[in-house]
Order: C-alpha cells, then structure tokens, then sequence
C-alpha cells in the first residue's frame, strides 16, 4: 500500500517559510513613534472576585492544559469546583495576585533604561499583557493603537519556551492581531526565549548567594539548592517540547556562576489532574529529603520573573510553613532586583540591534505538533 501525502498538510506542519524574513533593524526603521515592548506572562487575578475568570481562562487554554474535545466544558466545571479554595489561598496571599504590580513596574523601569541604551529607537513604552487575566492580550493591544503604537517587540517573561506558555501567549496574540489589526499596522519581532542571559543567571545567582548566607558557615556548602518549575504533562514533553531542556539549562548556567559550590537538584510543581507529569514533584522531593535527615534547603524559583500563587502560596505556606523546619528557605523571586531589571533592558536592546525577529529555535515546531495554530502563528510572527 502507498501513503500519500498531503502537500499541504506537509507544509502546514514543517518548520515556517524563511525566505524574505524581515530583521529588526527594518522593523526598527518602519517604526516613527514610540517603539513598545510587551511583556507576556500568565498572570495571575489582583483581586479575589477575579480568581474563577481566571480559572476558567486557564483550564479553557488546551495549549495549556489538554482536555480534549470537551475543553470548554470542562473548564467551566473544573474552574467552578476549585474557586473557593483557590479563592482562600489568595486570601492567606493577601487578597490577590502581585504579578500585575510586578510585571508594570518590569516594564516601567525596563523602558527607563532602554531609553539610555538605545536612544535610535526610543522613546520605549512598555505594556503588560497576560494570558488568563487582566489585562488580557486584547485590551493592550486596543491599549497600543490608541498610543500610536507602530513597532513592537513581544517580550516572553517565560524564559524558558513552552508551547503551553509563550507558544499559547504568542498564539493569543496572532489571533488577536487577525482581529484588531488587520492590516498588521503594528510590525511585531519577538523575543521567544532567553534562559541562558547572562544578567538572568547573574541575578539568580546572586539571590541565591544572598540566602546562603543565612546559613552558618560550617553547613553553607552542604545546604541542597531545588530549583523549583512548574510542571509540564508529559502528553506535551513527548511531543517535542523544549521546555525541560531549556529549564535545565537555566539551572546548569546558574551552578555554573556558582562554581558548583552545593549539591542541586531540579524539581516540579503545581501538577493538576490524574495525567502523568514532570518529576519529580517539589513537594515529594522535601518530604523525602527531610526523612533522609537532610534539612538545609534552599527552594529556588527557577522559572518564575516575579512572586505569585505558586511561589508566595505553594512554596512558601504549603511546602516550608507546613514542613516547619528551620532549614528550609526560599530564595527571593527576581521581582524588582535592579541586576534583574538591568537584564530585562539588556535582552531588549541585544534584540533590537540582532538581525533576527524571533530566535532559530522558534521557527521550528514541536516535531509531533500538528496544531495549525501554531505554524500560523510562527509564520505571521517570522514575516512580518
């Protein structure tokens, strides 16, 4: 028997057409206004009447968590069933998500100092848009129209690349520009990943240094380093996505400015449902740890820019306050850290003087991908 082959199909599926690609010294050019620089991430709700919208966006993102033909369905239950617990655990946070605080004053002080870095393309505007919360993909890009918005750079603040985060935000973001601007007014170049910069190793480096030092001397090389990162279905991981290796990455850069100096492991959290995931769990990974009579533990939020539930929530109430043992700590989130803000800057302005719209590594899907979402995207994204 002959297989054939769709030529379409094929195409649809294959790495996106480069030929012709712009760079960004074109985009750069075209733009004669204020050049923004988007900042994406998940979000998080600000306020407790905001967590089952909130919810329901998250469960409804199969980019994100997989569902099946029932996606919708069963976000809405699922999303019903978990918001009075979820409710309660961003009361004990204090009634919210900061991730909407932090990520504004990201952009706001990341501008300031693109300003000073890159005058040719300034002045630089920053704007915050999330995936599950306000303010959501459309309202910023309606937010930039209205500001004249001609240039724009989507600037993941996932540095390590997951289909099922930057690929779902840039995904959103095709599908709301097909809507809002038709005629792409807006010239978009992206920055997809960046878990090896030097500034974001630096940073987290010295967060970590800085808690070592809590420690006694005699004990400090022997405390264990868990980077900790939320989870991923393993249906996703098999499906080529590059996520744990870049992760990896991160971590293996960030002992490396350590000079390897202490025993580390990289661990997951936030897992939700029945399916299998990444492990080993953050959680099962303390609790066997503490049984082996080894207390001294610095948890580091490997995959995170700023605090939210699962760093103020999960790692703090739920895995340290319950384990009650002195020796567990956690390493400050980067938040607004000035090594880390310096970082933001420095990722930008490398991009704007680059030659590339978007990294080598986003032009290619996940191999066993057949989402044509994702090929769309990618080639409105690479040819701008």
């Amino acid at each position: 028997m002959t297989l054939r082959l769709s030529p379409i199909r094929v195409l649809r599926t294959s790495i996106p057409r480069t030929r012709g690609l712009a760079t960004t010294a074109d985009l750069s050019n075209e733009s004669k206004g204020p050049t923004g620089v988007v900042l994406l991430n998940m979000g998080g709700p600000s306020t407790i009447p905001e967590v089952y919208d909130f919810l329901y966006r998250l469960f409804a993102d199969g980019d994100l968590i997989p569902l099946g033909r029932y996606q919708e369905k069963l976000a809405r239950f699922i999303a019903w069933r978990r918001t009075p617990k979820i409710e309660h655990h961003y009361e004990e946070i204090g009634g919210g998500s900061p991730i909407r605080k932090w990520s504004e004053y990201q952009a706001t002080e990341m501008c300031k100092r693109l300003d000073k870095l890159s005058p040719e393309t300034a002045p630089h505007k920053g704007y915050v848009a999330f995936r599950y919360a306000k303010p959501l993909t459309a309202d910023t890009l309606a937010q930039m129209q209205q500001d004249g918005i001609k240039r724009a750079i989507a600037f993941t603040q996932y540095p390590q690349y997951s289909c099922s985060t930057t690929g779902s935000s840039l995904n959103e973001l095709w599908k709301v520009t097909k809507r809002l601007d038709p005629d792409s007014e807006i010239k978009w170049s992206v920055i997809d990943r960046w878990p090896t910069h030097s500034g974001l190793v630096k940073t987290f480096a010295q967060l970590i240094t800085d808690k070592l030092k809590e420690y006694d001397e005699s004990v400090r090389d022997r405390v264990i380093l868990l980077f900790s990162a939320h989870s991923l279905p393993m249906s996703v991981v098999n499906r080529g996505d590059p996520y744990p290796a870049e992760v990896a990455a991160t971590v293996y850069s960030v002992m490396s400015e350590l000079k390897f100096t202490n025993p580390y492991r990289l661990v997951w959290q936030s897992q939700v449902g029945p399916s299998a995931w990444l492990g080993a769990q953050t959680s099962d990974t303390i609790k066997s740890l503490v049984k082996k009579g080894q207390t001294n533990i610095i948890l580091v939020p490997i995959a995170f820019t700023s605090d939210h539930i699962e760093t103020l929530h999960e790692l703090d109430l739920e895995i340290i306050k319950e384990t009650k043992v002195e020796g567990i700590k956690r390493a400050e989130s980067l938040n607004g850290h000035p090594m880390f803000l310096d970082a933001l800057a420095d990722a930008v302005h490398n991009h704007l003087t680059g030659a590339a719209v978007a990294s080598n590594q986003y032009a290619m899907q996940c191999p066993m991908c057949t989402k044509e979402v994702c090929t769309d995207s990618r080639n409105f994204f690479l040819t701008q």
